[in-house]
């Protein structure tokens, strides 16, 4: 086989990518992420994947109040060289326009970021993603694990503003049941009717 040329936007600037180059680069693969200033691209999905998200989505989209908006693989400019693009994001309902015509937000819009682990991204989404969200100050993170079965197990932090990073607040196992950002209640056991 013969690998085929690199498109010209696939070579880094000297500096590294920007968090604006990602609306500017032709043909970028969907879900493209921004990570310390380089591109990361993201692995086909697993259903398992796709199926708490849309559990989280949903339920979180049914209780959230009025003023938040919850929104599903939207990247979040933290910075210049940071722009990952969390599973679920829930924020502020004044910084969705419209038109909707958004192709991502700030991380001052953003109240909780949660990340589905899964294989091929268990470093960043353990380790770096909520390294850069509590350096951004968005003050909830949430960490989703496979547990027995189709159970998601969630691991939910909030940012401790002494320190600058997450503290972690609660394991979730059947129902998730906090009251920040908003009152939530989630019965995690319905994904296994999903």
């Amino acid at each position: 086989m013969i690998a085929e040329p690199l498109p010209a936007w696939a070579i880094p600037p000297r500096h590294g990518f920007t968090a604006d180059d990602l609306d500017r680069i032709p043909d970028l693969p969907p879900h493209t992420e921004l990570i310390d200033g380089n591109l990361v691209f993201v692995s086909p999905q697993k259903s398992y994947h796709s199926l708490v998200m849309y559990l989280l989505e949903s339920r979180l989209r049914d209780l959230a109040p009025q003023a938040f908006a919850v929104r599903r693989e939207m990247s979040v400019v933290l910075g210049k060289r940071n722009r990952p693009e969390p599973d679920i994001s829930v924020l502020s309902a004044e910084a969705v326009t419209e038109e909707a015509e958004e192709t991502g937000y700030q991380a001052a819009d953003v109240v909780l970021a949660i990340e589905v682990v899964s294989a091929e991204s268990e470093e960043r989404d353990r380790k770096r993603k909520p390294q850069l969200y509590a350096e951004a100050g968005i003050p909830h993170f949430w960490r989703v694990e496979k547990g027995e079965g189709r159970l998601p197990v969630v691991y939910v932090y909030e940012f401790d503003a002494v320190t600058g990073s997450y503290v972690p607040t609660g394991i979730y196992h059947d129902r998730l049941k906090v009251s920040v950002p908003f009152t939530i209640d989630i019965d995690l056991t319905e994904i296994n009717r999903l």
